[in-house]
């Protein structure tokens, strides 16, 4: 790289003249730390990227003044072509002003960065979701070391039986009033605000307790919603509807509604415990 700058600068003095915008500065990225919160969500402490399992792939970008994209790359922990060391990222960028976003997700799927102010799950099921951003100015042609702390952007709505799941039962479904899976990567906030609607099959739960939930993006650190819980048959009729009107929801926080969902009535009750700050439980 050293010998490629030196190479640019003597073409640029034979002509006179130098061109900055043509030499890059070699650019180091790592994450650190996640900030994350085990379990319950309760308890929030940095862990570092490589031993948090959980997160499965990792996306770099950084963006002009103009919002075009200067440089992309994804990391996937199951692939170790994409990485040499996971969470530790290499480039070289022209001189120049940047935002620079990091975003790391749990699961099988992939989040898509498709611009400094948008990223989706699409289609597919918003899993835990990470991710930090900060400007970056580069003005000289010193190697430069950055590291970013990637925080939690989504909320977690669980539902937890108390009774046994019958075979009758072959998917519970679950349905938010507001929120979306589409956020803004900066601020970590929902761009859409339509609800989001996540069925999990129960075929592992029969003759058991059911332990399920969902993961989505919310338009503030709180908002209010209303949870639909449902299961279903295997031709999609609905067995058993609860609708839960009123629900805070909270960044970096799981709400667990607790209740009887196969042997009760549609006037059963819930219990729900949303534990930020301390938690508390609160009967419909």
């Amino acid at each position: 790289m050293l010998a490629a700058v030196l190479m640019l600068c003597s073409c640029s003095s034979d002509k006179g003249e130098t061109d900055d915008t043509q030499l890059l500065v070699p650019v180091t990225v790592r994450t650190n730390d996640f900030s994350v919160s085990q379990d319950d969500f309760n308890t929030t402490r940095a862990t570092p990227v490589a031993g948090y399992t959980n997160v499965k792939a990792l996306t770099l970008a950084f963006y002009d003044g103009d919002g075009n994209e200067v440089y992309k790359t994804t990391q996937l922990r199951d692939d170790a072509t994409t990485y040499t060391t996971f969470g530790t990222f290499s480039l070289a960028l022209p001189l120049g002003s940047y935002t620079m976003i990091v975003l790391g997700n749990a699961g099988d799927q992939q989040v898509t960065l498709t611009g400094p102010a948008s990223a989706t799950w699409g289609d597919n099921k918003a899993n835990d979701t990470f991710g930090a951003s900060q400007a970056v100015n580069i003005t000289t042609y010193d190697a430069v070391n950055l590291s970013a702390t990637l925080n939690r952007m989504v909320t977690m709505v669980a539902v937890n039986s108390t009774d046994i799941c019958p075979a009758t039962v072959a998917n519970i479904r679950m349905r938010t009033s507001t929120g979306g899976k589409t956020f803004n990567p900066v601020t970590g906030f929902a761009t859409v605000n339509t609800g989001v609607v996540s069925s999990v099959s129960s075929a592992n739960y029969v003759g058991s307790i059911s332990r399920t939930g969902m993961y989505l993006f919310i338009t503030a650190d709180e908002q209010t919603t209303d949870v639909t819980i449902e299961t279903l048959d295997a031709n999609d009729q609905v067995l058993f509807s609860k609708t839960v009107t009123g629900v805070t929801l909270k960044r970096n926080r799981r709400t667990v509604f607790t209740g009887a969902m196969y042997t009760a009535s549609s006037a059963a009750s819930f219990t729900i415990e949303s534990d930020w700050l301390s938690d508390y439980p609160m009967d419909f």
